[in-house]
């Protein structure tokens, strides 16, 4: 029986810097949401399952962690329907389609 494995070298994700940023200031809010509520490092990774390094890298906005870490942690502390809000709006998405929607003109 042969096994064939495809060894893929993974590309490492590169942000902009404007990116990055928005990662770091959800990491520091997260830490400020902790700090608030009194809870320590210890006792959010517990609750949500992670480790207390994982946290640290939430915390300092990571580009590695999961879309689905960073949910947790707003979970515990009451934020998760904040996330709902993301893209929510989305005004350039709704010009390109409205603009496409007054471009159309129905032939009779």
């Amino acid at each position: 029986m042969f096994v064939f494995t495809n060894i893929m070298k993974s590309k490492k994700l590169v942000l902009l810097p404007k990116e990055q940023k928005i990662l770091v200031v959800l990491g520091e809010n997260l830490k400020l949401a902790r700090r608030r509520r009194k809870l320590t490092a210890k006792q959010v990774a517990e609750r949500a399952h992670i480790s207390r390094s994982t946290l640290w890298h939430v915390e300092k906005g990571s580009d590695h962690i999961s879309i689905g870490i960073y949910l947790q942690v707003m979970s515990i502390f009451g934020l998760a329907e904040d996330f709902k809000l993301l893209a929510a709006t989305d005004p350039l998405g709704r010009k390109l389609q409205d603009a496409k929607l007054i471009g159309k003109k129905k032939i009779k």
